[in-house]
């Protein structure tokens, strides 16, 4: 396969990431949508998870804030 038409795997630091395994893309962990790596704005060093919006992760923050009441 193409390393272009697969997910990358990504280790998620703060300010910065690094690519694991090569890939063209993440899925957002919100809405799985696809987000171009040179695209990737958004993602959570402690969920190691990625955000296509600010939306997504308010969003996310909201479950995860559910998850522990």
């Amino acid at each position: 396969m193409d390393t272009m038409s697969k997910p990358a795997v990504i280790e998620y630091g703060p300010g910065q990431f690094k690519v694991v395994a090569q890939g063209s893309f993440v899925m957002c962990a919100v809405t799985g949508q696809r987000i171009a790596l040179e695209h990737l704005k958004y993602w959570s060093v402690d969920q190691q998870e990625a955000y296509v919006s600010l939306d997504a992760v308010h969003q996310r923050r909201e479950q995860l804030a559910g998850d522990k009441e």
